[in-house]
């Protein structure tokens, strides 16, 4: 199976730290490959960078449709994941509801460790969105201005696991969520110095999009989730408007 990790982010060292560890995470024979936004931001904290790496990841998984069995948007808080679940006719998976459901299925409640305290807003209504609110314990982030989006993790690796041992023992975490793609391997490298289970969105998705490609399930025709009706249109890339023009129906 080949799996196509979109970054929404334009950040290359970003891609470069995802797909490590989707390399890492994927099974023998599958194939991955990534792709950085072509426009936006260096990463995405806020509503309107989500909204602006939305347009560009619909634009990649456009330009590729066809070459790939499913799709990874690959940041946190999963900037157009519905509406490209609408569009493609492949499973699409992110990051954020990757690691949600992976929390679930660890513990009875949840912490997020992220990057900026300016994203906490947006993770925490990404976190609504998914009906999983009642499970949040709390959502930490690093307080300091990032040097360089690429070195987070050497940066702040003590502060990062302070965090983590913070959302334990004061916020009741059963499980903890290392959010955001420049953070991607994190949890691997330091889930054995944290006393409950540490989970990656990167390794998440990649391994639960590879059981519903094997599920291989039928692409809704009918319900919110079916195709956009076709309709007139102006100004799109023509791949994002020959998607919208090649609505399958039974």
């Amino acid at each position: 199976m080949k799996i196509l990790v979109i970054n929404p982010n334009i950040s290359e060292s970003v891609s470069q730290l995802i797909e490590a560890e989707a390399k890492r995470s994927a099974s023998p024979g599958t194939e991955i490959e990534v792709a950085t936004a072509p426009f936006g931001v260096a990463y995405i904290e806020t509503r309107f960078e989500s909204l602006v790496g939305a347009y560009a990841t619909s634009c990649v998984a456009a330009e590729r449709a066809g070459t790939y069995d499913g799709v990874v948007v690959a940041a946190f808080g999963d900037p157009g994941l519905q509406g490209i679940k609408e569009l493609l006719d492949v499973p699409v998976v992110g990051l954020t509801e990757a690691s949600l459901m992976t929390a679930a299925t660890l513990g009875q409640r949840f912490s997020i460790i992220a990057i900026s305290p300016r994203i906490k807003a947006w993770y925490r209504e990404t976190v609504e969105r998914s009906h999983l609110g009642s499970r949040l314990a709390s959502i930490r982030a690093l307080e300091e201005p990032l040097r360089d989006i690429g070195s987070v993790q050497q940066d702040y690796a003590e502060r990062l696991k302070a965090l983590c041992t913070e959302v334990v023992e004061n916020d009741g975490a059963d499980v903890i969520i290392i959010a955001g793609a420049p953070l991607a391997g994190l949890a691997r490298e330091i889930r054995h110095e944290l006393p409950v289970p540490v989970v990656d969105g990167v390794s998440s998705s990649i391994t639960q999009l590879e059981g519903l490609i094997r599920l291989n399930p039928k692409k809704a025709t009918k319900g919110s989730f079916a195709q956009p009706p076709v309709k007139p249109n102006r100004g799109l890339p023509e791949p994002l408007e020959r998607l919208l023009s090649s609505r399958k129906t039974d």
